[in-house]
């Protein structure tokens, strides 16, 4: 079934939040998913003022929105403005997904799990037992801690600039139980050895810069992730190319974490492989 075959007022509202926000890709991915599954949907790209998310957000759900994602720099106001949070969200501090149930207003973060299913099924590396080297200690980096500890790695390394916020985010998920992975942090220059999976979750690579890792991080089985995403490789991805690693841009883990919101809200997990082919030939 088509949308267009649907009147528009019997579809369920959905829409993107963010400023700026004519740059997102979501209302082109989730109208590949509402075709493809043949949920009545209807998705936009809204724009909230920088100090008015929450006016914003309540208005669309009194509009009858369903729920939405919400992207830069709105995700600690989507966390504040949630009556209740996923343990993920809870987790990550921050909210990228928002659900809209009468007076409930349900916050999820995603982005985790669109990072674990790109690196599984569409990378084909499993997490279980490998070392994992998360760079960055902020939004990014919090949001995919607990998604990664549980699928169980040996190890998670969190390295960062300044070494006590790495370790305040190892002290927090220590905390909350680890697992029987290894939780570290420290410096950009203080992790040894070779690792299985390097993570770029800085955002170095908006400015062409690249964090000072020793390239003795990256084997020849190594796969080297890029939060960011572009037509080219990003510096991170070129360098990590450079000493045999296997390299991997974030457009995966953009089209899976929105894949995931489909799934809260639909209950229904879209097939990602074809859209991702098809985003990534018109970049």
């Amino acid at each position: 079934m088509s949308t267009n075959d649907i009147e528009l007022d019997a579809l369920d509202a959905y829409c993107v939040f963010g400023n700026p926000i004519a740059h997102s890709k979501s209302p082109a991915i989730h109208a590949a998913f509402a075709e493809q599954t043949g949920e009545a949907i209807v998705y936009e790209r809204r724009l909230a003022p920088l100090d008015g998310f929450a006016l914003a957000a309540r208005g669309f759900a009194a509009e009858g929105g369903r729920g939405a994602n919400v992207t830069v720099p709105f995700k600690l106001d989507a966390c504040a403005l949630a009556t209740e949070l996923t343990p993920r969200a809870k987790a990550a501090g921050a909210v990228n997904t928002l659900r809209f149930d009468g007076d409930v207003i349900l916050g999820d973060n995603t982005d985790g799990a669109g990072l674990v299913a790109d690196i599984m099924r569409n990378a084909g590396v499993d997490v279980q037992g490998k070392r994992v080297l998360l760079l960055g200690a902020g939004g990014a980096a919090r949001g995919v801690v607990l998604p990664l500890l549980q699928e169980q790695p040996q190890e998670l390394f969190i390295a960062n600039r300044t070494v006590a916020t790495a370790q305040a985010l190892v002290e927090q998920f220590q905390q909350a139980g680890a697992g029987q992975a290894t939780l570290r942090a420290g410096g950009f220059e203080q992790p040894d050895g070779v690792f299985d999976i390097v993570i770029n979750a800085t955002s170095a690579s908006l400015a062409g810069d690249l964090p000072p890792v020793p390239p003795t991080v990256f084997g020849s089985h190594t796969l080297a992730l890029d939060m960011m995403y572009g037509a080219a490789p990003t510096v991170f991805m070129e360098f990590a190319s450079a000493q045999g690693a296997q390299v991997r841009d974030g457009l995966g883990m953009l089209v899976e974490q929105a894949a995931e919101a489909f799934f809260v809200w639909r209950g229904v997990r879209p097939e990602t492989g074809q859209l991702l082919a098809l985003l990534r030939g018109a970049l």
